[in-house]
């Protein structure tokens, strides 16, 4: 199958680090190890590096691509094929859902701008019920938010909320040589995926956010100062959780533990 082969100048705007390395490739292939009768979606696909791979598996592949001017040669390569659709589209702002029109639940893969990466990851875990795992190239600080641990300078809100979605496994580490142009920072690879039976107690995701999100307002503060206007340092004691303890020192299962007694 032929390559888009147009030279194209990445764009700033749309945080373009074109992957090139074969080896990198092939071990991104391999961890995501595509099937004829599966369901994937690549988001920004670039220039097809990945692309290339996925087509050929024989499975049914979306691509989602804003850069207009790398669309007709994506077409050309692969638009023959009647498993491949291309959306001219901003990531941030798809329906992932509406992809998910029969009983296969979607793959998702992507080489993810850097500016967008937090953000997009957010919007993929609302959509978590049809998909059945993602992997995702992030700046390493990312992927590092992501599987970080309590007690952990990277824990977080973005690891706390993926982690009661999904499990999360960092894969490997990737070069800025890896790319073309190549990125000031270093990169990996990572997989989540959504739990289909969670193992965390029931609670309201809505109230978990609104929870992690003013725990971690000031990080230096305590959750007495954090969670002033939510919940009292009484019912934080009565709950057995120390008020004058640090958001990242608290596991998920006591951020949900708090949520709960917001909701009463």
């Amino acid at each position: 199958m032929t390559k888009p082969t147009k030279p194209h100048r990445a764009r700033k705007r749309f945080g373009q680090n074109f992957l090139h390395d074969a080896g990198v490739i092939d071990n991104i292939i391999r961890a995501i190890h595509p099937l004829e009768t599966e369901h994937l979606v690549e988001i920004g696909p670039g220039q097809g590096a990945l692309t290339e791979f996925l087509s050929g598996s024989g499975c049914r592949l979306d691509v989602i691509e804003l850069d207009r001017d790398l669309v007709p040669g994506l077409l050309r390569a692969y638009g023959n094929s009647p498993q491949f659709a291309l959306h001219g589209a901003d990531a941030l702002g798809f329906d992932y859902s509406s992809l998910a029109d029969d009983d296969r639940p979607l793959r998702i893969v992507g080489n993810l701008p850097y500016n967008i990466s937090t953000p997009l990851i957010f919007k993929l875990l609302e959509s978590a019920a049809v998909i059945r795992d993602m992997h995702f190239m992030l700046q390493l600080e990312v992927v590092n938010r992501l599987a970080a641990s309590p007690g952990n300078k990277n824990w977080g809100r973005l690891g706390i909320m993926a982690q009661y979605r999904c499990r999360i496994e960092a894969l490997f580490e990737v070069p800025p040589s890896a790319f073309s142009p190549a990125p000031k920072v270093q990169s990996a690879i990572v997989r989540l995926e959504p739990f289909s039976e969670s193992p965390w107690p029931d609670c309201n995701e809505a109230t978990l956010r609104q929870v992690v999100r003013a725990s971690f307002a000031q990080r230096r503060k305590t959750l007495r100062n954090n969670l002033k206007g939510i919940l009292d340092a009484a019912a934080l004691e009565k709950a057995g959780i120390d008020p004058g303890a640090r958001a990242e020192t608290l596991g998920l299962l006591q951020f949900i533990e708090i949520a709960n007694i917001v909701d009463g």
